[in-house]
């Protein structure tokens, strides 16, 4: 089935919009911003709020929907990739036939909609990695995927920005919420604990580990459980119970046909002045030195993507990101989106620790890519 070109399904006025928008610049916006102008959700705010994302959203979703058009290596008339491409569209045509927000009725209208867009991108990670997978089984077997260099990045912009097109309407969305959670503005918990997020995110990981290898070894959290500071525990929760699950497989195949006892994770959390760390370390064998540039990337994954096992594509949930291999990559710009970054130091023989930083001062812009 030959590629469709986005003007033979899309208007050329739309096209030619979309390329104006793409032109215009981003506007960043840091956490502490979000957490002060959100701290009271008043019509006027809401307003304000729901007029400043009519503007911003185009010129996001424009841009990607540009770079999903020039892609290397043939990637954009990957037919999973061409699917993401007409989302971008429909949504930038969605948002830019909207009027301008002038009262509360619009607002609220205007934030039904924002929010079947979100729902309308849930799968479009998976489906890049499907877009990815396809592109893979063309290709010669000879090329080494670690050196696709404009692919990766492409994807790390591409993801970057999901993050932040998805944080900016969920916080819109959630500021509606007549009853928010204590302490929650929006996404964000001004009193989240670390330890307690950490214990939740394990336990989570530790049943999945169960449920596959029938066993799973202990883990041991360190840290103050009344220590708090302002963050997104949903952003957390994913961070460290990709960074348990990789741990517990690690340590559960090494030990899995010995006699000796697992050895229990260690989860360590240190709050300092500036960055509140999380370090995970289990002695699971660790990873040779040169396969440590690769868990970083998006393309050698050998795991299985949930869109190829679902026909339904609303099957694929957010667990299933283990699946394919894009854990740790999305993990670290997660924190990074923030302020904060992740690192992996390996010892090959023995384990792994990886240190999550994450900022504790809430001020660093969003990255725009």
């Amino acid at each position: 089935m030959a590629a469709k070109k986005a003007s033979e399904s899309f208007s050329k006025t739309l096209i030619e919009e979309v390329r104006k928008w793409g032109c215009m610049k981003q506007t960043g916006v840091s956490l502490r911003y979000m957490m002060e102008f959100g701290s009271k959700p008043t019509d006027r705010n809401l307003l304000i709020s729901g007029q400043f994302l009519h503007k911003e959203l185009p010129i996001r979703i424009a841009r990607r929907a540009i770079e999903l058009e020039t892609l290397p290596y043939g990637l954009s008339e990957k037919l999973a990739v061409l699917k993401v491409r007409d989302w971008y569209l429909d949504s930038f045509r969605d948002l830019r036939s909207f009027p301008e927000i002038k009262d509360t009725n619009d607002e609220k209208e205007f934030t039904q909609m924002i929010k079947a867009i979100k729902v309308r991108h849930n799968n479009v990670v998976p489906m890049m990695a499907l877009g990815v997978q396809q592109l893979k089984k063309g290709m010669d077997p000879k090329i080494v995927y670690e050196d696709l260099d404009e692919i990766h990045q492409f994807l790390d912009r591409f993801y970057m920005s999901r993050i932040g097109i998805r944080m900016l309407i969920g916080q819109h969305v959630e500021l509606h919420n007549p009853n928010p959670p204590p302490h929650c503005v929006g996404y964000i918990h001004t009193k989240m604990s670390p330890v307690e997020v950490a214990q939740n995110a394990s336990e989570d990981a530790r049943a999945i580990c169960l449920r596959e290898y029938g066993s799973a070894p202990d883990i041991n959290i360190y840290g103050d459980p009344n220590f708090t500071f302002p963050y997104v525990p949903t952003h957390l929760h994913l961070m460290v119970f990709e960074l348990v699950k990789n741990s517990l497989r690690a340590v559960q195949e090494r030990f899995m046909d010995s006699d000796r006892v697992a050895l229990p994770i260690r989860i360590i959390v240190a709050e300092g002045i500036e960055d509140v760390t999380i370090k995970v370390s289990d002695e699971g064998g660790g990873i040779p030195r040169s396969g440590l540039p690769k868990i970083f990337t998006y393309l050698y994954s050998t795991a299985k993507n949930p869109l190829d096992e679902y026909s339904d594509m609303g099957t694929a949930d957010t667990v299933t990101m283990a699946g394919y291999g894009y854990g740790l990559p999305i993990s670290r710009l997660y924190a990074r989106y923030f302020g904060g970054d992740l690192q992996i130091i390996s010892m090959e023989g023995y384990g792994t620790d990886a240190y999550l930083h994450l900022s504790r001062l809430g001020d660093s812009q969003e990255p725009l890519p």
